[in-house]
């Protein structure tokens, strides 16, 4: 029900019991308040949206006073000025007076409050609090010297978020906020939400990053910001917890068509910026991604799939490794007609070919790029474009997205030599269960990942000695730990710090000769600078040796595209666009091998850029989870700060190295909900209120 007051003069229709100030603020009416937020119960304590009502006596703290038919208010006068002041003084008189000093500074509610009221703690007695700043926690600083103790931490903690960490006590004779017994906040059982920090009007609670108001979102949600693809990483994640695995991964859908071969195999970037890595281990990101996919159905998502009307406009892309089949899958809702033309029997690209098996099961790659033919994609396979530029005669467009499916041999002394492989062509005719050429005692030369793929692929291709060496010493080597320490397990040799001077023998490679390294890094010109150590030289004997130390396209060099470093397609600055006329480029083919996420992300990009060239909006935006707020309440949990990471689970090494069957079970059904509650839930602050200020209300502006 509706009532009818007046507030200065205007009249105004409010649900009947709303309080006041907050009927006042949502109709661009300014009291000043700093107790008062629109998501926390009323405390009244700062006295600052005292109002007076025709018809009573004396003014009335306006959060308290609840709207009713026909009720009269007004919000200045020379009573109210009078005591409002002397609230404000009262305040100030034991807050720090430098502003610049605080790191809020320009952000502070307290201080706009300060400048709309003219009024200093000139008159009043000053005090010190003498309260030591508390940054001994995680994320968050306590800075209780500057709390106006407008209770605002305290009751989004116990009520908005029903954790109850926060409370009032003292120290001394001064009433502070803080933790029963001064506790850590880890020991206290805090979920770090930041809620504290998110309503604070001030710098008293306060994150430890610091940050732009532009940068707040990226800070505040590292992992989405982190994804390459920008995932709503929170938001599955909760999902998982809550048992809603169908939700979930329709909210993966949204950005990424390929969630099971991610949750196998994505370098997980997202879980190098997680907040919770500040406790203790970052939530393992990748593998609630992996289960959510695996124990989903997918009815959700595919039903609510957009599909825009045909456009008559047909697009060729050329490769069909994740970033040419993610391209094409958005190209294809946006009512093209579009056509992959991919080199090799199968689509995947890397995630068939490069990627080892037992790594990522090929079952899993075929059944994720069943999607793009399940969107009307046409595909041609065997088929391999050597002059794009011929395409135009028959498509509107042509997006480039050949992959880096050439290896690259070192220039240097028996490169040359039979059984000397390059990895590219080595873990393609594994995957394709072909004749690797391999012996029984291997040499990788390389240090990342796909040279552990080469080296771990030996093993298990019946190699009896595999070595791998590289450049870096250990601690800096590019691969992934859990890539080394596997490795490890399965018997292979792992050599860091290594030069490659020489492969040895007359018409077979035969040894590696290698240096120690005492110094390797790179000058101001990106060139590698390497310093040996004197006398090390030293031989290992072999008779393959498999160069990681790089890939490149393979697309000929008469193909009519121009090319940049490293025999990338070059692209005009700033676009996907080639140096010919409706031809497009996209993922590792411009910038070099990276990830399966980059390529992905790099194809949402190309099917963007290349709708706008086609007369369309660029918009491949899509909703297929139900929209939905989540809850604030999130409540206390015992031991929260000290939950660990749910641990992927491995086959044994015996086993492992066996064959090219899958290794990872990854997290088992008992802890999957578990490991998703460990998230913190960063995303959760962005659904409080934000700050308004007076600036921010009709009422001031006009009359300023």
């Amino acid at each position: 029900m509706e009532v009818n007051i007046q507030i200065d003069g205007t009249l105004l229709r409010v649900p009947e019991g709303m309080n006041v100030l907050e009927a006042a603020l949502q109709n661009g009416i300014y009291i000043p308040h700093i107790c008062h937020h629109p998501d926390l119960p009323e405390l009244g304590s700062c006295r600052m949206c005292i109002v007076e009502v025709e018809g009573q006596d004396g003014v009335t703290p306006s959060c308290k006073l609840a709207a009713k038919e026909g009720m009269v208010v007004r919000t200045k006068s020379e009573a109210i000025d009078k005591l409002r002041k002397l609230s404000m003084e009262l305040i100030l008189a034991a807050h720090p007076e430098d502003c610049s000093t605080c790191p809020k500074y320009g952000r502070c509610e307290l201080q706009t409050l300060i400048q709309y009221m003219g009024v200093s703690a000139a008159r009043m007695h000053t005090r010190v609090k003498g309260i030591a700043k508390d940054d001994r926690n995680p994320l968050l600083i306590h800075d209780m010297n500057r709390c106006v103790l407008c209770g605002r931490c305290v009751r989004a903690c116990q009520d908005l978020r029903g954790v109850g960490v926060l409370e009032y006590g003292k120290e001394g004779l001064e009433t502070k906020v803080g933790v029963l017994h001064d506790k850590l906040l880890k020991d206290a059982d805090c979920r770090f939400c930041g809620a504290c920090a998110e309503v604070c009007p001030t710098g008293t609670i306060r994150d430890m990053a610091d940050f732009t108001p532009s940068e707040k979102k990226d800070k505040l949600i590292p992992c989405q910001a982190a994804c390459p693809a920008h995932t709503d990483v929170p938001r599955y994640v909760r999902l998982v917890k809550e048992g809603r695995y169908a939700e979930a991964t329709a909210v993966i859908h949204e950005k990424l068509p390929f969630p099971e071969c991610l949750g196998r195999v994505c370098n997980h970037a997202c879980e190098e910026g997680c907040r919770r890595s500040e406790l203790n281990q970052p939530v393992s990101i990748r593998n609630i991604k992996r289960y959510a996919a695996e124990h989903a159905d997918n009815s959700l998502w595919q039903g609510k799939q957009k599909q825009l009307p045909p456009t008559g406009k047909k697009v060729c892309v050329v490769g069909g490794g994740p970033g040419g089949m993610t391209a094409a899958l958005y190209l294809a809702k946006q009512g093209h007609s579009v056509t992959i033309k991919e080199a090799y029997p199968k689509l995947g690209g890397q995630m068939q070919y490069g990627i080892p098996s037992y790594r990522l099961p090929r079952d899993v790659v075929d059944k994720e790029a069943a999607y793009i033919t399940d969107a009307g994609v046409q595909v041609q396979t065997n088929c391999r474009v050597e002059k794009p530029v011929e395409l135009l005669r028959d498509f509107d467009a042509v997006l480039m997205a050949v992959g880096t499916h050439g290896g690259v041999r070192l220039p240097m002394k028996g490169s040359g030599l039979q059984n000397v492989l390059v990895n590219s062509d080595f873990l393609r005719d594994s995957a394709m269960g072909k004749d690797t050429g391999i012996g029984k005692r291997v040499i990788v030369l390389g240090g990342g990942n796909v040279a552990f793929d080469c080296a771990r692929s030996a093993v298990r291709l019946g190699a009896e000695e595999v070595h791998l060496a590289c450049l870096e010493k250990r601690e800096i080597m590019t691969a992934d730990e859990e890539e080394i320490e596997q490795a490890i397990e399965e018997g292979v040799q792992v050599h860091p710090g290594q030069t490659f001077e020489s492969i040895n023998g007359q018409v077979c490679a035969e040894s590696v000769t290698f240096c120690d390294v005492e110094d390797f890094h790179f000058d101001e010109n990106r060139r590698a600078v390497i310093t040996k150590v004197e006398g090390s030289e030293h031989t290992i004997p072999c008779d393959t040796v498999i160069f990681a130390t790089g890939q490149r396209t393979d697309l000929p060099e008469d193909s009519g595209l121009e090319r940049g470093r490293g025999n990338c397609i070059a692209t005009k600055p700033g676009s996907l666009q080639t140096s010919a006329e409706g031809i497009f480029a996209c993922g590792d083919a411009v910038y070099g091998t990276r990830s399966v996420i980059e390529a992905i992300a790099s194809g949402r990009e190309a099917a963007s850029v290349i709708d706008k060239y086609l007369g369309g909006d660029g918009d491949i935006t899509e909703v297929l989870a139900p929209v939905e707020a989540p809850s604030q309440y999130i409540g206390k949990v015992e031991g929260f700060g000290y939950m660990e990471r749910a641990g992927e689970e491995f086959l044994p090494s015996e086993q492992r190295k066996a064959s090219f069957a899958p290794i990872s079970k990854g997290i088992c059904d008992s802890e999957i909900c578990g490991e998703a509650a460990r998230c913190l839930q960063c995303d959760l602050r962005f659904g409080i209120t934000g700050h308004r200020l007076w600036s921010d209300y009709t009422n001031e502006k006009e009359e300023g």
